[in-house]
C-alpha cells in the first residue's frame, strides 16, 4: 500500500500507510461509540470513579475517541522507536517506521543474527510500552480530578500494557516471535531457529483465527497477518542461509548463452525473432556494451505497417536494470522482487555484457542448493547453466 512520509525522528523517516489514514478515524469513532463500556472497564481496572453520564453526552465521546486514538498511535510510534534505538546502537540502520492498519513496523535494513542482539532489539518495544503504561498510571494521580483527561490517560495506561503483552505473542512478525527465535538460536543454527519459531507463530495464528470466528473480525485479520508474516520470515531466512556465499556469477546465464539484439535491427526483425525463439525481451548490445532493453511491449507500440521503418534503438528502454557478477545472489533476488522485474543484466565496470540473472535462475539455484542439503555452515555448490536448465 502507498505510504506518506510525515517527518523523521533520530534521522528515521516516519511514514503513514494509507490503511492507517483509514483506520485512525474508524478507531476514534469506535472508542467514542463505546465510551460507556470503556468508562465501566477503566473504573473496574483502575478504580477511577469516572462519571458515565458526563462523558457520554454531546460531542464529548467523539472528542475522547479522537484523543485516545491519537494517543495510542503515538505510543505505538514510541514502541517502534524503542526497537529502532537499540537496533541502531548495534549498528543496524532503520530504513523507516511505518504506521499502518495493525499498528507500526520498524523496517530494519539488515536483520541481526546474533541472538543476544536480536533479543534486546525485540524486547525493547514491549519495555517501552510497559514504561509508557507505568507513566500513564502515575499520571492518573495528577489528572484524576478532570474526568475527560482521566479517561484518556487511564485508557493509555491500560492500552500500553495490553500492547506490550499482545506483542509478546510468539509469532512473526510480532516481537514475541523474534524473542522466541533469539532464545532458540542460543543452541541452534539461525535458520533452524527461524523455522521453529515460524511454526509456533503459525500455530498461534490458527488459534487466534479460530477465536476470531466467534465474532471478532480484528482477531481474524491479526491471525492472517501473523500467519503470512511467519511464512515470509521463514522463507526469507532459509533463502538467506542457502544463498550465503553465493554470488550472481555463480547462478547467472553467461553472455555466450544470452540472446541479444542490435540497436540497428528493425522492429520487424525483432518481432520475427521473438516468434521464432519464443522470447519477449532482449538486451540491446552495441560493441559489446549493453545500451538498452527491448520487450514485446515496446515493439507493439509501433504499427505493423511501420515496423520496417523503425529500429530497436528507436523503441528500446535505455533505463537498464543491471548488477555486477560479484553481487550477492540474495541481493539480486530481493531487487527483482522489490522492483517487480523478471531479470537483471550482468555487466562489468565498462558496461560490457557478462550475462543475465533471472528470477528463474535464482529460484532454480535455490532448489538445487536445498536438494544438495545445504546447511548454514556448508559452502554452496557451484550451479552451472546445464543445472539451471535441467527439468
Amino acid at each position: 500500500m502507498r505510504s506518506y512520509t510525515v517527518g523523521s525522528v533520530f534521522g528515521i523517516p516516519i511514514k503513514l500507510d494509507v490503511t492507517f489514514l483509514l483506520v485512525l478515524p474508524a478507531f476514534a469513532a469506535l472508542i467514542g461509540w463505546q465510551t460507556e463500556q470503556w468508562v465501566s472497564t477503566l473504573n473496574s481496572v483502575w478504580a477511577l470513579g469516572l462519571p458515565v453520564g458526563t462523558l457520554s453526552q454531546g460531542a464529548t465521546p467523539w472528542l475522547l475517541g479522537i484523543a485516545a486514538a491519537v494517543g495510542l498511535f503515538a505510543c505505538v510510534l514510541l514502541h517502534e522507536l524503542g526497537h529502532s534505538v537499540v537496533s541502531m546502537h548495534y549498528g543496524y540502520p532503520i530504513e523507516s517506521i511505518t504506521l499502518w492498519l495493525l499498528g507500526g513496523v520498524a523496517n530494519l535494513e539488515e536483520q541481526p543474527e546474533d541472538w543476544k542482539q536480536e533479543l534486546l532489539i525485540a524486547i525493547a518495544g514491549p519495555v517501552v510500552s510497559v514504561a509508557l503504561g507505568a507513566v500513564s498510571y502515575a499520571a492518573l494521580l495528577v489528572v484524576r480530578g478532570t474526568p475527560p483527561l482521566t479517561f484518556v490517560v487511564g485508557y493509555l495506561a491500560l492500552a500500553n500494557v495490553v500492547l506490550a503483552v499482545f506483542n509478546l505473542l510468539p509469532g512473526f512478525p510480532m516481537d514475541g516471535g523474534r524473542v522466541l527465535r533469539a532464545l532458540l538460536a542460543r543452541t541452534r543454527p539461525y535458520a533452524r531457529a527461524t523455522q521453529l519459531a515460524a511454526e509456533v507463530g503459525k500455530a498461534v495464528a490458527v488459534i487466534l483465527g479460530i477465536l476470531g470466528l466467534f465474532g471478532n473480525l480484528l482477531l481474524i485479520a491479526i491471525a492472517f497477518f501473523i500467519y503470512i508474516g511467519a511464512s515470509s520470515e521463514s522463507q526469507r531466512t532459509v533463502m538467506n542461509a542457502a544463498f550465503e556465499g553465493v554470488t550472481v556469477a555463480d547462478v547467472m546465464t553467461d553472455a555466450a548463452d544470452v540472446k541479444t539484439v542490435h540497436p540497428d535491427d528493425t522492429v520487424t526483425d525483432l518481432t520475427e525473432r521473438m516468434f521464432e525463439e519464443r522470447h519477449t525481451g532482449y538486451p540491446v548490445v552495441q560493441d559489446g556494451r549493453v545500451v538498452g532493453v527491448v520487450t514485446l511491449g515496446d515493439a507493439r507500440e509501433v504499427e505493423p505497417v511501420e515496423r520496417d521503418a523503425y529500429t530497436v534503438g528507436d523503441v528500446m528502454t535505455r533505463d537498464v536494470r543491471t548488477t555486477t557478477p560479484d553481487a550477492e545472489a540474495m541481493d539480486a533476488l530481493e531487487r527483482i522482487q522489490d522492483e517487480g522485474i523478471g531479470r537483471l543484466i550482468v555487466v562489468d565496470d565498462d558496461g560490457r555484457l557478462l550475462g543475465l540473472v533471472s528470477r528463474t535462475d535464482l529460484m532454480t539455484a535455490f532448489n538445487i542448493i536445498q536438494s544438495a542439503g545445504r546447511g548454514t555452515q556448508t559452502p554452496a555448490p557451484k550451479v552451472d547453466a546445464d543445472d539451471r536448465r535441467a527439468p
